[in-house]
């Protein structure tokens, strides 16, 4: 090794020499090495100087001293392309010496070679492919070398460059064929193994082509055209999402043109269709390109599914819906729908698919659907629901992407028709209702189209012939919920020291499941916090009970995976409570004082006042012992005179009547020691009056002292009152008129029909004023006042 590397170095002083380079750069393994090895780099210098040596990309390696003009690097494991560089220092006007390294690796023996030997009409070729395995990052070429047998003489072999693939004419008598690839780059040369091939092994012909399939309802007929004449031919069809299926075709009468029948097609469905072909021995063609049509449309087959619910807010209002059918069913594309109550139709478009009814809680609906071929069969739904037992023991089970629910019939009911199963939103029956119909023998149904974070409920209905039966609710049933995204909207309003909060539903994409509660929470100014909660279903809640102060409340909404974020804070304020019922009253009291001294300023309105008073006052009447009269009859005793005066009622106080003179005779003392007036008259007594000397053992009325009298001249304006015993009788003598009074003392038989009398007629203060008669004066009456205040004493 050392003696070549002396050569090596004394061959690079030679070049050195010649020529202007200051310096011969090498490697020890050339310029392409594989990826891995180990190597080194020489740097060989012209003359002594003061030289460097690097690498690109930089290893950060220092190059070792061989000799006074000789510099080297060890390289280990080089895994990519790398430059190196020698230069002198203090001879900037040399160039500097370089080498680029390539790294790679060899090519791999190409594999998988396979080929194919294609006939058409005019010409047939051999078609070979292969795998050419890692890359190398070298340039690698690929070569196909084939060998043919035609006969017993072999011919080749011959190449053919390809880079994965290459093709070669052979002529019709070569039978087989030996092939391989070789694979080389700058590293190595490598082939695969050798693949003998019988050619009507590997023969495969054209790709037939199709016609425009011709169908009708149930049937298609397609044309299949092939250049040349083959023993097989299969055709595959298929509807829209479903699966490939075949016919295969005995071809042995086959021509190179043919028209092929497929039956047991749907009405109305897009068919796809693609055929291949083979020879007898060898390969099947290359699928054609497929070709569609459409089958022909024919009358629906079955009745539409159908089913009803009630409007919540009209019981006599009902919505029936229908499902649209599949195209299997439809056979064709719906143009209307036909809806049939109580021998009346109506006609709707093929977009609608419900329709309401009013006031026929107990009709019979029909509907058809129609398309270009005509109607369905008729589905009919009463519109009633039936009583009985309804399904028991609902339960549901929720899972991730779908809700099981379960049920079983009571065992004194009548085996059902089948079951319906209801579910829609919460909330929104009308505008979402889904249903699913099943047999009798079925007790659990399984909904796997919920939508996630979705609040459903529903119903379990048991169906009776051609009615619908009584069923079973289910609540708040959800699949893959969470926490609501945000908090209620709260309005408050205090009242007193209560405050009543309402707040509205969430709203669906904020909810993420069932709302399971609400919960509220109350800090007061002192920081103490409160908290509440509510179902779900409510929408008010009322705190009552409050202290004065300032309050802060913020609410929550809840799932079953937990509480959700909180809303906005609201603030109120719970004022002291105020008297209420005293200041409504004295604010009433002031408000009629004002008035009745806005009134008062009126003399009318006064006058009325007065009358009425009198006319509630009935008590109230004047003491005779302050009269004029009563003082003189102190001093004389005997028979006064009294005047009745009159007056009419359309004069005047001023101008009054003269006065009518009465004798009053004072009666001796009864026995009870209580003095009678003896009133005496012009005119006879009646003949009902009591004789003089008749002495009653009972007074018909008590006895009294004095005459009350309603009298403008009376010395009364003390109003000073007399206290009256059990005993007294009180004589009235009316200012109406002139009385005919009894003159031979039978007081007792007037006082009756004096009994009576009003004195003080009330009348309406907005009516006229009121009227008097002839007024009395008291200093027109003479009586005996020897026992006017007897009763004073006591």
């Amino acid at each position: 090794m050392s003696w070549s590397i002396l050569i090596l170095l004394t061959v690079v002083a030679m070049q050195i020499c010649i020529g202007e380079k200051p310096c011969v750069i090498w490697s020890t393994a050339g310029s392409v090495i594989q990826r891995g090895r180990s190597f080194q780099v020489f740097c060989v210098f012209k003359n002594t100087c003061e030289f460097h040596m690097e690498d690109s990309p930089s290893t950060e390696q220092e190059p070792i001293l061989f000799n006074s003009t000789t510099l080297y690097l060890n390289v280990s494991n080089i895994a990519k392309d790398k430059t190196y560089c020698c230069e002198c220092k203090n001879h900037p006007a040399l160039d500097p010496c370089g080498l680029d390294i390539s790294t790679g690796d060899p090519p791999d023996p190409p594999k998988n070679v396979s080929c194919i030997y294609k006939i058409d009409r005019n010409q047939s070729e051999v078609f070979c492919s292969w795998d050419r395995g890692r890359e190398t990052n070298l340039k690698t070429d690929s070569d196909l070398w084939v060998t043919t047998l035609p006969g017993d003489k072999s011919h080749g072999p011959r190449s053919y460059t390809a880079d994965g693939s290459a093709s070669f004419n052979v002529s019709k008598s070569v039978q087989n064929i030996s092939v391989w690839v070789q694979a080389k780059n700058k590293l190595a040369t490598v082939n695969s193994r050798i693949f003998n091939y019988t050619l009507s092994d590997i023969a495969k012909p054209s790709t037939p082509v199709l016609g425009q399939p011709e169908c009708l309802s149930q049937t298609c007929n397609i044309r299949v055209e092939q250049s040349m004449r083959t023993e097989h031919l299969e055709i595959q069809y298929k509807a829209d999402q479903e699966t490939w299926e075949t016919l295969q075709t005995n071809s042995d009468m086959q021509m190179d043109s043919s028209v092929w029948s497929i039956g047991a097609l749907e009405p109305f469905r897009l068919y796809h269709f693609k055929a291949r072909s083979k020879f007898s021995t060898g390969l099947w063609s290359d699928w054609s390109t497929i070709t569609s049509s459409w089958t022909e449309e024919e009358a629906p087959a079955k009745e539409l599914d159908v089913w009803f619910t009630e409007s919540e807010s009209d019981t006599q209002s009902m919505r029936v819906y229908w499902k649209e059918a599949n195209i299997s069913i439809s056979r064709g594309k719906i143009v209307e729908y036909i809806v049939g109550v109580d021998r009346s139709n109506t006609s709707l478009s093929a977009d609608v698919k419900n329709y309401s009814i009013s006031h026929c809680a107990k009709c019979e609906v029909t509907i058809w659907a129609r398309n270009s071929k005509g109607l369905s069969p008729p589905a009919k739904i009463k519109t009633r629901r039936t009583t009985g037992n309804p399904p028991q023991g609902v339960r549901v089970t929720q899972s991730n992407n779908s809700v099981s629910i379960f049920w079983r019939t009571p065992e004194t009911a009548a085996s059902p028709s089948g079951y319906v199963v209801e579910w829609y939103p919460q909330g929104h029956r009308l505008e979402e209702l889904r249903w699913l119909r099943l047999g009798s023998s079925n007790h659990h149904a399984v909904i796997s189209d919920m939508k996630p974070l979705e609040c459903y409920e529903g119903a379990v209905y048991d169906l009776q012939q051609d009615r619908s039966g009584s069923g079973t609710k289910f609540t708040a049933v959800a699949i893959s919920e969470s926490v609501p995204a945000s908090g209620p909207v709260i309005q408050d309003k205090v009242d007193g020291n209560e405050v009543k909060l309402t707040w509205t539903e969430l709203p669906r994409s904020e909810r993420r499941g069932c709302i399971t509660n609400y919960t509220f929470y109350l800090k007061n100014d002192s920081g103490n916090l409160r908290k509440f909660s509510e179902a779900a279903s409510k929408r008010t809640h009322i705190i009552s009970g409050l202290s004065p102060g300032v309050y802060t409340l913020w609410m929550s909404a809840s799932t079953a995976k937990g509480e959700g974020p909180n809303s906005t804070k609201v603030k109120f304020f719970i004022q002291q409570e105020t008297p209420l019922s005293s200041l409504l009253v004295c604010i009433v009291a002031s408000a009629v004082v004002l008035l009745l001294l806005c009134l008062c300023q009126s003399s009318s309105v006064k006058q009325r006042f007065w009358e009425i008073f009198q006319c509630i006052m009935l008590d109230v009447v004047p003491d005779p012992a302050n009269s004029k009269w009563a003082k003189e009859c102190s001093q004389e005793k005997g028979k006064i005179n009294l005047q009745l005066q009159l007056s009419n009622a359309t004069e005047t106080e001023e101008e009054e009547e003269e006065p009518i003179l009465v004798d009053v005779e004072e009666l001796p003392r009864q026995s009870d020691d209580t003095s009678a007036l003896k009133l005496i008259s012009s005119q006879p007594p009646p003949e009902t009056s009591l004789k003089q000397d008749a002495e009653p053992t009972t007074l018909p009325y008590p006895l009294t002292t004095y005459i009350k009298s309603l009298s403008h001249d009376s010395d009364s304006s003390d109003q000073t009152h007399t206290s009256m015993d059990t005993n007294t009788t009180v004589d009235y003598i009316s200012s109406h008129g002139p009385e005919i009074l009894d003159e031979d003392g039978e007081d007792e038989e007037r006082e009756e029909e004096f009994a009576d009398v009003n004195f003080f007629p009330c009348q309406n203060i907005f009516m006229e004023p009121l009227e008097f008669g002839g007024k009395l004066t008291l200093d027109a009456v003479k009586i005996d006042c020897s026992n006017f205040f007897q009763n004073c004493d006591g």
